[in-house]
């Protein structure tokens, strides 16, 4: 049902394509250490992870591990700031429900904060590890930083007085590890320590046979505020007894020289080869286990893999990172033509400000970046059940924007848009785990907010507790905080992982969590006029105009919650069917199909508006915002193929016209895919340029500032700020194009691209 679009007919299949001469390079480069986090470089091993600055005077890495998160197990109304307080309103749906039955839309916006609950938790930094360079006299020549793709490694070269400098960078999973090594043509005096903004329990740095040892006791906030709710005093709620608790330990292993500890650092002299070893544990121990008392024993962790990476050369930890990173990476390959040697030899940052301002051709580029996503989803999402999140993996505030939490409403979708095709379908079944435990937790949800007495939903945000409740507060704006087809949508990725991987096993394990979601949508459907739709609906984010002049977000039958419940059923009942197929006939399976069936053909139709747009409201009204950066309306044509051709198809193709090219960068990610899958690829390469238009740091302040949506130097999405939604987007919206505008590149090769029947298959143009 779900077959891909005819490839173009100019392309050769191949059997085996490799690597060759002409390969691209997959190597950032850079000819100055970075001053801003969007110039620093990513390495992660889907746990840890680190951005490296690469300073030659002093060097800072930001660390993180995608556990950190202030927080404990969703206690449902009982949450402290639901206790109480009166939230969700008892009977407020039928109020809402009534008030739309009216078309009092004013009413209907108000009461819909009576449905709200509380806000998400906050994924938090671990720390920076800081190394001085205490002898650091004569002048810096040569300076390199550049990280590899194809090896997951970041290097720093550079000549200090004629004294040839190089420090290596890796995160390892096998061994999970960060190794940072140094090497020089002269003895280095280095001092290091650590720092981190949570609260400490305990630290010491002291000289263990010959190896120094910084360990760092730590614990996190047991709640906290987002920043656009509450700041400064009672934003973040501390208990040393409670909360996740962490523990950092720093090894410090020399090859020659001498190694000493004073007051919490280790300081080593006359070395000319070192290693730091960086390993973390945390506390956490499942979505729904107290990170205290049935919490991992993460002192012992700690110190257990502390000591076994200091007694494994970094030789050998690093071919067990190189062979396991490539087990992934080299699933696919991409090549889209040669850069001129001048321009390739640029830095990245300066390459990426022509592509923008000359609008130069640059292949080589393009393909890095595509591959740059790839890389950053294989060192976010490997951690079961914790999903890369707004950030992917690497943030250093302690109040990220938006709690660096996981938004429901396109962004999280959005990281996994590329996995499949891309061959990273493993990478996927991280997510599909979390779906698992926010269907938990979304039972209560469905409950308690909706007197549901079946399925499970999820809000606008959630976090690593599976929090599912719409949020807000009471006070949140309807258009963001009372969403709730989270589970919906993000119950379809179960049915895409068994299309690409033909997984049974998978999918019967999957199957319970997305019918949960499909029972859901049928309980929540209410008839009128004959259709079923929704009541009360929003689209998300935006905001509509009333022809009183009404702006609001409150009403019934969107198109969005249509579009993301035909796909919810439609795919449900085709699992089902599968499942049917191969263990036999089943009566609850058949039970669900034949409801679901029912209800997909009274579902709300699509709906052309009078200016020949796909219409985003049950009424044919006006967008507050024309440009809005959302275009939800539309998820029946990416990343749901409901849409394919003919008048909805024209419909879709002005409504994204209409929202322009002037975006987010999350936001041009997506429109990318909208554009290939309505097979206008002039304009969907054209938001691919957009995308990739250079954004300055957050904190630069010069004169050639560039502020918006885009790439930052570092090649990282700019929403501005820094989301890494956009990097997976843009790189899903390569994927489409490669289906259907290969002709955009006069000549090039890929394989390893996945296909939505099960297959593999290498092209060359």
């Amino acid at each position: 049902m779900r077959k891909l679009l005819v490839l173009i007919p100019v392309l050769t299949l191949l059997s085996g394509c490799g690597k060759d001469r002409n390969s691209a390079s997959m190597v950032l480069h850079y000819d100055a250490p970075a001053e801003f986090f969007e110039e620093a470089l990513p390495i992660g091993n889907g746990r840890l992870g680190a951005m490296v600055y690469g300073g030659t005077s002093t060097e800072k890495l930001s660390l993180n591990d995608i556990t950190l998160w202030t927080g404990e197990p969703d206690k449902g109304q009982e949450h402290i700031d639901l206790a109480g307080s009166g939230l969700p309103v008892a009977g407020r749906l039928a109020e809402v429900r009534a008030a739309l039955d009216r078309e009092d839309y004013r009413a209907a916006e108000q009461l819909q904060k009576g449905l709200q609950g509380h806000f998400s938790e906050s994924y938090q930094p671990l720390g920076n590890l800081i190394v001085n360079h205490t002898a650091d006299a004569g002048a810096v020549s040569g300076y390199q930083r550049q990280l590899d793709l194809a090896n997951a490694t970041a290097t720093v070269t550079y000549k200090r007085g004629g004294i040839q400098f190089k420090t290596e960078y890796f995160a390892s999973a096998p061994d999970s590890v960060i190794v940072v090594s140094y090497e020089s043509g002269a003895p280095m005096d280095l001092d290091i320590g650590f720092e981190t903004q949570q609260k400490v329990l305990e630290a010491s740095a002291l000289v263990q046979g010959g190896i120094g040892v910084i360990t760092t006791d730590g614990y996190t906030a047991w709640h906290a505020y987002p920043g656009y709710y509450k700041q400064g005093e009672g934003q973040f709620l501390y208990d040393p007894e409670r909360g996740i608790h962490f523990r950092t330990v720093v090894s410090v292993c020399a090859e020659d020289g001498s190694v000493t500890a004073a007051e919490g650092k280790i300081m080593v002299r006359g070395a000319t080869r070192l290693a730091l070893k960086v390993v973390n544990a945390t506390s956490f121990n499942g979505f729904d286990k107290d990170p205290v008392r049935e919490g991992k024993d993460w002192r012992a962790l700690a110190s257990a893999n502390a000591y076994k990476v200091q007694n494994t050369s970094v030789s050998g930890l690093y071919a067990a990172h190189v062979a396991d990173y490539q087990r992934l990476f080299n699933t696919f390959e991409l090549y889209l033509g040669e850069t001129p040697d001048s321009v390739k030899a640029l830095p990245t940052d300066v390459q990426l400000k022509r592509y923008t301002d000359l609008e130069e051709a640059n292949p080589e580029l393009e393909a890095l970046y595509f591959q740059y996503g790839r890389y950053l989803l294989i060192s976010s999402s490997r951690t079961r059940g914790v999903p890369a999140n707004l950030q992917g993996l690497w943030n250093e505030s302690a109040d990220p924007p938006w709690s660096c939490n996981y938004t429901t409403n396109i962004n999280l979708e959005e990281n996994y848009w590329p996995a499949e095709a891309s061959g990273l379908g493993e990478l996927h079944e991280v997510l599909l785990d979390f779906l698992h435990n926010v269907s938990a937790t979304g039972r209560n949800t469905a409950g308690t907010f909706y007197g549901a007495t079946q399925g499970w939903c999820l809000g606008h945000n959630t976090d690593i507790w599976a929090m599912s409740c719409p949020v807000g507060l009471g006070s949140g704006d309807p258009c963001w905080a009372n969403w709730n087809m989270g589970g919906a949508w993000l119950s379809t990725h179960i049915w895409e992982h068994w299309l690409y991987t033909r997984d049974k096993e998978r999918l019967k394990k999957d199957l319970p969590v997305l019918l949960g979601a499909a029972e859901f949508c049928l309980d929540w459907l209410v008839e009128k006029d004959g259709v079923l739709l929704t009541s009360p609906s929003t689209s998300p984010e935006n905001l509509y105009v009333t022809p009183d002049g009404f702006m609001g977000a409150t009403l019934y039958g969107s198109t969005a919650d249509a579009a993301i419940i035909r796909e919810c059923l439609t795919d449900a009942r085709l699992a089902a069917e599968e499942i049917l197929a191969s263990d036999g006939e089943e009566p609850a399976l058949r039970s669900f199909i034949d409801r679901a069936d029912a209800a997909l053909a009274k579902l709300l139709p699509y709906k052309i508006g009078a200016d020949g747009r796909l219409q985003e409201w049950y009424h044919d009204w006006a967008d507050a915002d024309p440009h809005h950066r959302h275009q939800s309306h539309l998820i029946g044509v990416y990343p749901g193929r409901q849409i394919v051709s003919g008048p909805l198809a024209d419909a879709a193709l002005k409504s994204l016209s209409g929202r322009g090219f002037e975006t987010t960068g999350w936001s041009c990610g997506w429109r990318i895919n909208l554009y290939a899958r309505l097979g206008d690829v002039r304009n969907a390469y054209k938001m691919f340029r957009r995308l990739l238009r250079y954004v300055s740091p957050d904190g630069f302040s010069g004169a050639d500032a560039r502020r918006g949506g885009g790439t930052y130097p570092n090649l990282m999405d700019a929403h501005s700020p820094f989301q890494i939604d956009g990097n997976f987007g843009g790189a899903a919206g390569l994927l489409e194009l490669f289906r259907r505008g290969l002709r955009l590149w006069p000549h090039g090769r890929v394989k390893g691209l996945r296909t939505d029947d099960g297959k593999t298959i290498d092209i060359q143009w």
